[in-house]
């Protein structure tokens, strides 16, 4: 049942970001008048699918090392997010957001892991 299941799961992944690549839709984000908003707007979307997938995982993990794993990514996709809007946009302070997210990410994902290993935060 799992294999089954395992398997609808990667076709329908698939087909949805093969959509995506191929008829992406219209997007909100950004200005119609750029010329890489093709791209753009489908790195976005592919983002955004990854993400809601993430915060799933997070939800239903079975383990919370899973969570904690599923959480550290989702830090990663905000983290290309921002380096996107900032391509996109041409303003740097999301590269600062960015960075300021990677940090916060890495340090709570070392607290969490801490926490779940049994040890004090000060060893």
């Amino acid at each position: 049942m799992k294999l089954v299941r395992w398997i609808t799961g990667t076709v329908v992944l698939l087909v949805i970001t093969i959509l995506i690549i191929v008829l992406p839709f219209r997007s909100v984000f950004f200005a119609q008048d750029t010329g890489h908003i093709g791209f753009i707007g489908r790195v976005v979307y592919i983002l955004i699918l990854s993400s809601l997938m993430i915060l799933f995982r997070v939800l239903k993990g079975p383990t919370a090392a899973d969570r904690i794993v599923a959480i550290d990514i989702f830090g990663i996709l905000i983290v290309g997010l921002c380096a996107v809007l900032s391509i996109a946009t041409g303003r740097s302070w999301y590269i600062d957001i960015g960075i300021a997210w990677g940090l916060q990410s890495f340090i709570g994902t070392l607290a969490l892991a801490k926490y779940l290993e049994g040890r004090s935060f000060d060893d």
